[in-house]
């Protein structure tokens, strides 16, 4: 991965910093992002210091905010002149419901909107350094949730689990028209995978008993960050994978995801919606122009 440049969000703990460290181990000069000054520091110090690679660097910024999304963006293209790997890490879980500072459900905002405009704002340098891979961090729960298009804030029935298994959801469906109606002719590939049961601080934010069983089954049965990764960094790195786009991997296979997942015009009215949530903050959606449409 020497010469490589790859952007990590969600990296100052779990799959995340696991992914960025893997990928430094491996000679790319690592982007992470994460929303505590003190944990991004952190996670760059003891990266560089056990992987002896200093090519890294951390961006702050709160990828449950647009503008915050907005200015993340905006710092890596002033630096950097190609991007080889985005993956598309940072989530989370909430025991209430809370808005975004746009007043998003939160969940849904940082899940998977979070996903859909940087890589949006990132799209034509990604096209620009060809062949480039993106890999959104989904999980088996997607298929169980449901995503109701007529109550996207949520409001009615609202519970921790269903907000996060439809955000997964959406991860895929977005995986899909990305790679299929957006980078399809632009040697950009784009693929989900699931890391699978991982020992990890998401669900943490729940609080009460879904947190206190969430560490139950991860101390019985979790993988480890760094077991959890390999299926993003086989993705990132893999020659294997060269070309290979549109598709859900677990553990380093391609495999079927949710039957929604394969309905085009499920996937298109996600985007629309998604499409409408950014453009209604001051950012037009992805240019079909350069996003090869």
């Amino acid at each position: 991965m020497q010469g490589k440049v790859c952007l990590v969000t969600g990296a100052t703990a779990g799959i995340g910093q696991a992914t960025a460290k893997l990928l430094a181990e491996q000679g790319a000069t690592v982007v992470g992002v994460g929303r505590n000054p003190a944990k991004n520091e952190y996670s760059l110090q003891m990266i560089k210091e056990k992987t002896g690679n200093l090519a890294i660097e951390y961006l702050l910024a709160d990828l449950s905010s647009q503008q915050d999304i907005r200015a993340l963006a905006q710092q890596f293209l002033d630096k950097y002149d190609r991007l080889d790997v985005l993956v598309n890490n940072a989530g989370a879980t909430f025991g209430e419901r809370l808005e975004s500072v746009d007043g998003i459900e939160m969940t849904f905002a940082l899940n998977h909107l979070g996903y859909f405009l940087l890589t949006d704002l990132l799209s034509d340098i990604l096209v620009a350094s060809a062949p480039a891979r993106v890999i959104n961090v989904s999980s088996s729960l997607h298929k169980l949730g449901k995503l109701d298009f007529d109550d996207i804030p949520f409001k009615h029935g609202y519970a921790r689990s269903k907000a996060y298994r439809r955000s997964k959801l959406a991860n895929i469906a977005f995986t899909y028209e990305l790679a299929a109606r957006r980078f399809s002719s632009q040697q950009v590939t784009v693929n989900a995978m699931n890391p699978g049961l991982v020992a990890t601080n998401v669900g943490e934010s729940a609080g009460g008993v879904a947190a206190k069983i969430k560490g139950l089954v991860d101390k019985i049965a979790g993988l480890t960050p760094e077991q959890g990764a390999q299926t993003i960094i086989y993705l990132a790195t893999s020659p294997e994978v060269r070309g290979v786009t549109g598709r859900y991997f677990v553990k380093k296979k391609s495999v079927p995801s949710a039957k929604i997942t394969y309905d085009l015009d499920f996937c298109r009215r996600l985007w629309e919606v998604s499409e409408n949530l950014i453009t209604s903050h001051g950012r037009a959606g992805m240019n079909p122009a350069s996003a090869g449409v």
